[in-house]
């Protein structure tokens, strides 16, 4: 059963009078939930995580951050280049909201380069992100980049000169075993959708936005997301990680401590450690750009607790934002700026690790069995399998 429905651009869904619900376009063929139905996630299984999550467990936890999906999925069958079968979309997050301009101190890091995220020179050069963070597939990071400008230019005009600037942040993983990744199916009006859609709140997890058509360890990936809380005596601060999992063979995957991957039989889809991840860190710990380039190298680790190892032929990419500090990037002025000190970050970096770990899973678990161009079809993590596996290792009972 696919998880979402025949999307065939939201001015004509709009136009039919069609429901577009939580950042989903949803068309008119079936559908395996109501829009905005949550998935089953990791700790509905019993999967136990170290850590305490926030409230929602998902990178909205952070105060103001926003997140929307527009997912594109129709036709089936033979490949036919520019007609489909179709499994993309593109997914936003804002991290102080669609309706801020106010810039965050960020910074990013790539653990394998074999991938892209644009605009990030200047996020390390200057310390901060403008605008929203995007994710799509390889060959859409132009049209959504150019997209994302004309939709800020809406928001905010030139100024009477004329004059305006963006570069905006643009990352992606390769779909291209379900989707038909050369047919450039994603358009402005979907990446205008998602920006439009952002909210705060649950956030869609599974084969939704950018992460429709993707793979994790050879089961269906996808959008993940998790949160921890430090304690009090820590500043009670929040941790939260979105990723996009593409990555990874079957018996690298790890969950829990336990080779899940091995227990679990399936077809192969890779010869090899291919794909990519990106992830996305915001916190309301006030940092400075150095730190949080600290954290973002600890990203890697939560990754290594779910088995990977970065292959080769992925692009491992991390870009980690702090909501403290705002106005901190107005041109008057001399700023006086709030940030912890070093000593205190452990609980941070450890939050971070956890965190990602989490959100890897929770993407998986999330995913269903799907299938795409020339009838490839990946499998879905199977829920009662897990379970069996868990409780053979004794991680549950």
């Amino acid at each position: 059963m696919r998880p979402l429905l025949a999307h065939h651009g939201w001015r004509a869904l709009l136009a039919a009078g069609v429901l577009i619900g939580a950042g989903v376009l949803i068309g008119a063929a079936a559908a395996c939930a109501a829009p905005g139905a949550r998935a089953e996630r990791a700790r509905d299984l019993g999967v136990p995580f170290d850590g305490t999550p926030g409230p929602l467990n998902a990178i909205t936890d952070v105060a103001g951050v926003e997140v929307g999906h527009t997912t594109l999925i129709r036709g089936e069958g033979k490949l036919v280049v520019g007609e489909g079968p179709v499994r993309t979309g593109v997914t936003a997050v804002f991290p102080r909201g669609k309706r801020s301009m106010d810039p965050v101190f960020a910074d990013w890091f790539t653990l394998n380069g074999n991938g892209e995220m644009t605009g990030t020179t200047w996020v390390h050069d200057s310390g901060f992100l403008e605008g929203p963070v995007m994710i799509t597939n390889t060959h859409s990071v132009g049209v959504v980049r150019d997209a994302v400008i004309a939709w800020r230019l809406k928001q905010a005009p030139p100024d009477a000169e004329g004059y305006a600037w963006s570069l905006p942040v643009v990352a992606e993983t390769w779909d291209g075993y379900l989707n038909d990744t050369n047919g450039f199916h994603v358009h402005p009006e979907d990446v205008f959708h998602a920006l439009d859609a952002a909210h705060g709140g649950a956030v869609e997890e599974g084969s939704v936005g950018g992460g429709t058509g993707m793979i994790c360890n050879e089961f269906k990936g996808g959008i993940g997301t998790a949160s921890r809380v430090l304690a009090a005596k820590y500043g009670g601060y929040t941790v939260g990680v979105l990723v996009q999992c593409n990555y990874g063979q079957r018996d690298q995957l790890r969950i829990a401590g336990v080779p899940v991957g091995r227990e679990i039989p399936g077809p192969r889809v890779w010869d090899d450690d291919v794909g990519s991840i990106i992830v996305v860190v915001g916190t309301d710990a006030p940092l400075i750009p150095t730190q949080l380039n600290r954290v973002a190298r600890r990203v890697a680790l939560g990754l290594g607790r779910d088995g990977s190892f970065s292959g080769d032929g992925s692009g491992d990419i991390f870009i980690v934002f702090s909501t403290a500090n705002p106005g901190a990037a107005t041109p008057e002025g001399v700023h006086h700026i709030d940030m912890l000190p070093n000593d205190r970050l452990n609980p941070v970096f450890l939050a971070t690790v956890q965190a990602t770990e989490e959100a890897v899973v929770n993407a998986m678990v999330a995913a269903s069995t799907m299938s795409g161009v020339d009838g490839h079809t990946v499998m879905g993590l199977p829920h009662d399998r897990l379970r069996e596996v868990l409780k053979k290792w004794r991680v549950v009972r």
